[in-house]
C-alpha cells in the first residue's frame, strides 16, 4: 500500500491534531517503509543477532505510538524519529545483553559461534552508540546525518529533507562524519 507524501503528512498532523484514527490509517501506508528501516539495521547487526525485523518495527511502533504530543512536521520526520527510536532498541537490547553476561538472568554453559558475534556486534554497536553521543557533542547535525544514513538507511536526498538541508550538504557532512568516526573508533 502507497500513499504521497502529502497523504502522509495530512495523517501525521490529524494524529497530532488528537485524531486516533489517523494514527490507524498511517501505519498501513508507512509500514513497507518501516519495513524497510527495521531490515537495514538488523542486516547491519549481522549473524548472531537475536531481534527479528518484525519485532523491531513492533517495539519501535509502540514507540511510536506513545509520542501522542510530537510536533510531526512531515513524513520525513517521521521517518527520522522512527529511525531513532529503532537505534535506541538495539542500543538498549545490547546494553541489556552485557548487563546480562555481568550476572544477570542466566548463566551461560556452551560458547557458540552465534553468541560470540552477538557479542562482537553488541560491542561493535555500543562503541559505535559511544563515538556517536560524542560526535553530537560537536556537531549534531553530522551525528543526525550518520543515525539517518546508517542506522535508518534513509537516501541522502531522505536525509536532506528530513534535516532541511541540501542534498550537497549531507554529502559533506556525512564523509567527514565518517572520518571522524574512523578516528574515533580506531
Amino acid at each position: 500500500m502507497t500513499a504521497s507524501p502529502g497523504t502522509i503528512s495530512r495523517l501525521l498532523i490529524n494524529w497530532r491534531e488528537g485524531d486516533q484514527n489517523a494514527l490507524n490509517e498511517l501505519m498501513p501506508l508507512v509500514y513497507q517503509e518501516l519495513h524497510r528501516l527495521a531490515r537495514n539495521y538488523v542486516r547491519r547487526q549481522g549473524r548472531g543477532q537475536t531481534l527479528q525485523t518484525t519485532e523491531l518495527i513492533n517495539e519501535s511502533y509502540l514507540r511510536l505510538a506513545d509520542h501522542k504530543d510530537m510536533r510531526w512536521q512531515n513524513r520525513s520526520h517521521f521517518y527520522a524519529v522512527a529511525a531513532q527510536a529503532m537505534r535506541r532498541i538495539l542500543i538498549d537490547r545490547a546494553r541489556a545483553h552485557f548487563a546480562d553476561k555481568r550476572g544477570g538472568h542466566a548463566v551461560k554453559v556452551s560458547l557458540d559461534e552465534g553468541a560470540t558475534l552477538a557479542d562482537e556486534r553488541a560491542k561493535e554497536l555500543l562503541a559505535l552508540d559511544e563515538a556517536l553521543i560524542d560526535l553530537e557533542k560537536l556537531d549534531e547535525r553530522k551525528s543526525r546525518i550518520v543515525e539517518l544514513r546508517y542506522f535508518g538507511g534513509l537516501s541522502v536526498d531522505e536525509t536532506a529533507e528530513a534535516l532541511g538541508v541540501s542534498p550537497v550538504t549531507v554529502m559533506r557532512e556525512w564523509r567527514s562524519a565518517k572520518g571522524w568516526l574512523l578516528r574515533a573508533l580506531s
